[in-house]
């Protein structure tokens, strides 16, 4: 099945669209990095408005995220079947319409259902801009291309803080969802400017059992992870609620196994460079993912800083992963996926490690230098990893490639923050009224299993062979892109 180029993509010269397309999918990547931890400082604020609990707000911050579980799947079929520049115009436009309606919302339950729209849009942005630089791009110039556009995820989680705070304690609320509008509008003209129309000349049927099945069982336990140890749910309904889902993802198992055209090719699992990727970037995030989960906690709760001290502590590691973007292409020319995803894993574990130093006597310039140079071995990690997996993918596998990394991706995060959550709460007894150092002492506890855990991930790297990885990263000097 042959991937053909829209006959009304726009008339320009293929050099600007390389070079302008990774900037468009950076911007929309951004919207949706940010929107998430710009939103957590606000929390309180909109529960104020709102005259509801802040507890209550976690139906805010979940509804998003089973949204995004539950819409991923069907990205690459809708690529596929109309068109890559449709699909991520859309994307940006029900992203855009969400967040205009967010900031309009008069009470809670408005609020939840225009996230479950913003969603939907976010759902579609991440898997099919990547496979649009996949279909864009020849596979030695991709690196460059993904590490560009990997910045955006790292920039945002660390500028929410900040620009939440500010927006609460100057502005109003309402102000977080409104940001997006006009960055929504310029995406869409650039869009139609610049991103090429990429569809199959003939496109598979859509499995509807398969997407009933794959959503309601990711998005229960999508929903299981964000309400764990909040005391929500007793014991016996989340160990049901878990159980269901088990069920529901084992029919989906049986039934992709047995149908001709699967929502999900879990036969790409088959390629040792897909499954290293995609099952490395699964328990390295289970590490990782939490690390900016538990920075703020430590700054704030634990050594008393404010929400923008703590903010501002989270830019080195932005910092490193820009400055240092354009080196990352040569050490995987030069080393190979194998050699750096295996050491660079370790060393991520001995740095997160490494946080549990920090205390009320820690000079910043330390924190600052560690941050920086863990941010640098942390864009390497998410480069190699989103990089790798289109190796030995056909491009009649792309979409299917990309909807199965975003959606792992997805539930790794959601993993992440929940392990993280859970090691610190297993050694603060008495959270609801832990002392500040019972805080430090949680967290630094929480560092140590985490930094454990990411070093021991390192062991999905060693299937790897030396030379896969190669048709990513050599063959030619990879040029300038952003």
């Amino acid at each position: 099945m042959s991937v053909a180029k829209s006959n009304a993509a726009p008339a320009v010269p293929g050099d600007s669209v390389k070079r302008f397309l990774p900037w468009l999918v950076a911007v929309a990547f951004f919207m949706q990095a940010l929107d998430t931890t710009i939103l957590n400082t606000a929390v309180p604020a909109i529960a104020k408005a709102l005259a509801v609990a802040p507890l209550s707000m976690k139906a805010v911050l979940a509804s998003y995220t089973l949204s995004l579980a539950v819409f991923i799947p069907v990205s690459g079929w809708m690529a596929d079947r109309f068109g890559t520049r449709r699909v991520f115009s859309s994307a940006i436009g029900i992203f855009t319409l969400g967040s205009l309606l967010c900031g309009l919302s008069s009470n809670i339950h408005v609020l939840v259902a225009c996230r479950i729209l913003q969603g939907c849009g976010g759902a579609m942005m991440v898997p099919v801009g990547r496979l649009t630089l996949v279909r864009t791009f020849a596979k030695s110039e991709l690196i460059r291309a993904m590490s560009f556009v990997a910045i955006p995820g790292l920039i945002g989680p660390m500028l929410g803080p900040i620009a939440g705070g500010l927006i609460v304690g100057y502005l109003h609320w309402r102000v977080i969802f409104f940001i997006n509008i006009p960055v929504g509008l310029l995406g869409l003209y650039l869009v139609y400017q610049l991103l090429p129309d990429y569809r199959k000349e003939h496109s598979n049927p859509l499995d509807i059992v398969g997407l009933i099945l794959f959503g309601s069982g990711i998005g229960l336990l999508s929903y299981v992870l964000e309400v764990f140890g909040e005391h929500t749910l007793s014991w016996p309904v989340t160990l049901g609620l878990l159980v269901l889902s088990a069920v529901l993802l084992a029919a989906y198992w049986l039934r992709a196994t047995h149908t001709r055209f699967p929502l999900l090719q879990l036969a790409l699992f088959r390629i040792r460079t897909f499954r290293a990727a995609v099952d490395g970037s699964y328990f390295t995030r289970l590490g990782i993912g939490g690390i900016p989960f538990l920075f703020p906690l430590l700054y704030q709760v634990g050594l008393g800083f404010t929400p923008i001290q703590s903010g501002l502590l989270m830019v080195p590691q932005a910092v490193a992963s820009m400055s240092l973007k354009m080196a990352m292409p040569g050490i995987l020319r030069y080393l190979g996926y194998r050699r750096v995803l295996i050491s660079n894993t370790v060393i991520l574990g001995l740095l997160i490690i490494l946080f549990a130093t920090i205390g009320v006597g820690t000079p910043v310039g330390l924190i600052v230098a560690l941050l920086f140079v863990y941010g640098f071995f942390t864009s390497l990690q998410y480069t190699s990893m989103n990089t790798l997996v289109y190796a030995d993918v056909t491009e009649e596998q792309a979409s299917s490639a990309s909807t199965i990394a975003s959606t792992m991706q997805q539930m790794a995060i959601s993993f992440g923050v929940a392990t993280a959550s859970l090691a610190t709460a297993f050694f603060i007894p008495d959270r609801l009224h832990a002392s500040a150092p019972g805080m430090i002492h949680g967290i630094h506890q929480a560092f140590l299993v985490l930094g454990v855990w990411t070093i021991l991930s390192s062991i999905v790297f060693f299937e790897l062979k030396t030379e896969d990885g190669d048709t990513v990263s050599l063959h030619k000097v990879l040029p300038h892109v952003g």
